[in-house]
């Protein structure tokens, strides 16, 4: 009896990784595309090849264990996660207005809530802006490539990047190149509030 459980052994385990493979490969993808990242961004941070990822998410290798936790480690989620049999499930996670950190500018007039996942912070940092009439917030270069986008809520903004200048208003958004030193303005007589995100290691703009 012992011999004939050896002999069906093989076969349940094939079937397993094969079912296995299927929902693994949903779930890759799906956490790659809310961390909006490329097959290649990915491969970079995870140390898996891009050809490997590929067939991993279209069900076409049964990666190993060393693999998958490589992968879990990129996407910042538990390997016990990736493997979960369910595929659609829910991420949500709650931060308090005590728990958010805020930055102030050097004059006092700007203040920048993170809102930002922290976990992200490498490669996309997100804040909520607010600022009194005449705030000013000077920033040094990012790394190159880097891009800024400001969704100006409620007031009007002005954007100075090395000496080339742009307003916005309320329902504006500009989209700048943040390698280089940079200002952002409240102007006018009112208070401005905008959503700051700023895109690290994007593609470098020539």
């Amino acid at each position: 009896m012992g011999v004939e459980r050896g002999r069906e052994r093989p076969k349940d385990l094939m079937t397993g990784a094969q079912v296995l493979s299927g929902q693994l490969g949903k779930t890759i993808q799906r956490l790659r595309k809310a961390y909006n990242l490329s097959l290649s961004e990915l491969a970079e941070q995870s140390g898996v090849a891009k050809s490997i990822i590929s067939q991993i998410e279209r069900n076409e290798t049964n990666p190993t264990l060393a693999t998958i936790w490589r992968l879990s480690q990129a996407l910042d989620v538990s390997i016990e996660r990736v493997l979960a049999t369910g595929d659609e499930e829910p991420f949500i996670e709650k931060s308090s207005r005590a728990d958010t950190p805020i930055l102030v500018s050097d004059d006092g007039r700007m203040r920048l809530s993170i809102i930002g996942w922290i976990k992200t912070v490498e490669w996309l940092q997100w804040y909520d802006l607010s600022a009194d009439p005449g705030g000013e917030l000077d920033s040094d270069a990012h790394q190159r490539g880097s891009v800024e986008c400001l969704s100006v809520l409620e007031g009007e903004f002005e954007i100075d990047v090395a000496g080339a200048v742009q307003r916005a208003r309320s329902g504006e958004t500009l989209r700048y190149r943040c390698d280089r030193p940079h200002t952002v303005r409240c102007i006018g007589d009112a208070p401005g509030r905008a959503t700051m995100v700023v895109i690290m290691k994007a593609a470098v703009m020539e």
